[in-house]
């Protein structure tokens, strides 16, 4: 068999390029709805959703590489002639499906990428020593967002145009049985000969042109559902509590778990700051409450506020207590000392602080570490292995005095 391709068949570089793609396309689809489908639980039921995603990013990488050099390969070669020339629509159709096929083979492993990427953090690692990152490409939330809502909805036309390929194919076998299949299976000799007329280059082109719409189309879907999201969008603001000597006017609440040894960050979108603070002694105090309900922690948010970790449906709100101390030596942080309260449980804690003051406009920044086992949080992952013990909780604001 030859290498190349020839009027009558597709040569074996063709076919091994359509046949291994094809079944790397079809695993990373069954394998990506396969980890969507996995109950949340337990310790081993959140390690399969790790390793499910990662051996999903990971085929997709592999299509992603085979898939372009197939596609390359494509272009250099002269492409069968077709069986049914006078068939011009039917033709033109099945040459539109076949350049989306090879677009949508393309552009959804590396959508995936481009998501995998973006996401703040981190979420189930690609299987391979080569990094996992493109480069150039910002750890950003909204952006995430982008690629995963594309990647949501193009599996899906990705899914249909394979349907669409596999359902031509039975037609000419089942009801034209005029020997197309042949071409990409079996002896390529025993292949029919085309007839001698060949369409020219413009049907080729707008073939192109028209498998490219279709994808471009799935871009302008709008990514405002929360299944598109892998990791969160920006926090909103905090409120700011009435009676406060600072009010809040910006501000992030983050917070980092270790997931499967590696990091991924969230944040809470909604929480509330009472401060109050005397320039002149360097002391004051603060209370925090945060709407545990509004953790954002990429693809595990429903997991962590679930009743295995922090239980937001019986314990809504977290809550921090701290008098404000002045820092021991000149240059050293502030620090709040007190009482934090998570899923029901209070344990003493410190939270050292930067402090920069302009006039009435105050910044702050500040980072704690704390144990998920304090709490009572996970106490069904007896390890690291999926979940880590330490959890970095870190702020950052301004605040204007009042």
């Amino acid at each position: 068999m030859k290498a190349s391709n020839t009027a009558r068949a597709y040569g074996w570089v063709a076919r091994m390029f359509h046949w291994t793609v094809a079944v790397l396309i079809l695993a990373a689809i069954a394998i990506g709805l396969y980890a969507d489908n996995l109950p949340d639980g337990g310790e081993t039921q959140l390690q399969a959703i790790f390793t499910a995603y990662s051996v999903h990013k990971t085929v997709g990488m592999a299509a992603l590489a085979l898939a372009a050099l197939r596609l390359l390969w494509t272009l250099t070669q002269p492409k069968p002639r077709p069986l049914h020339p006078e068939r011009r629509l039917e033709s033109f159709g099945a040459e539109v499906v076949h350049w989306a096929l090879w677009i949508g083979m393309v552009v959804m492993p590396l959508s995936g990428w481009l998501l995998h990427s973006a996401a703040p953090g981190g979420f189930a690692r690609i299987l391979w020593p080569f990094g996992q990152r493109l480069p150039f490409v910002p750890e950003d939330a909204a952006l995430s967002g982008r690629f995963a809502a594309f990647h949501e909805f193009g599996w899906w036309l990705l899914a249909g145009l394979i349907l669409l390929h596999v359902a031509g194919a039975l037609k000419h076998a089942i009801i034209d049985r005029d020997g197309t299949m042949r071409r990409m299976a079996g002896n390529p000799e025993h292949a029919p000969e085309p007839p001698a007329a060949q369409p020219g280059l413009l049907p080729h082109v707008l073939a192109a042109l028209a498998g490219l719409v279709v994808w471009v189309g799935v871009a302008f879907i709008p990514a405002d559902t929360p299944e598109a999201q892998e990791m969160p969008a920006t926090a909103s603001a905090p409120a700011a509590a009435a009676g406060s000597g600072w009010a809040v006017e910006q501000g992030a609440l983050e917070i980092e778990v270790m997931q499967a040894g590696n990091a991924v960050t969230g944040q809470f979108g909604q929480w509330q700051a009472d401060i109050a603070y005397d320039p002149e002694t360097q002391t004051g105090r603060v209370t925090v409450d945060v709407d545990i309900a509004s953790l954002t922690l990429g693809a595990i948010s429903d997991a962590a506020k679930g009743p295995d970790f922090l239980n937001a449906a019986a314990h809504p709100a977290a809550r921090f207590e701290a008098e404000i101390l002045p820092p021991p030596a000149e240059g050293q942080p502030h620090a709040a000392q007190g009482r934090l309260t998570i899923a029901g449980q209070t344990v003493e804690a410190d939270l050292p602080f930067a402090l920069t003051l302009q006039g009435d406009v105050a910044q702050a920044k500040g980072q704690m570490r704390v144990d998920r086992r304090d709490f009572g949080i996970g106490a069904g992952y007896a390890d690291e292995s999926t979940v880590g013990f330490g959890v970095e909780i870190g702020f950052e604001l301004t605040a204007k005095r009042q």
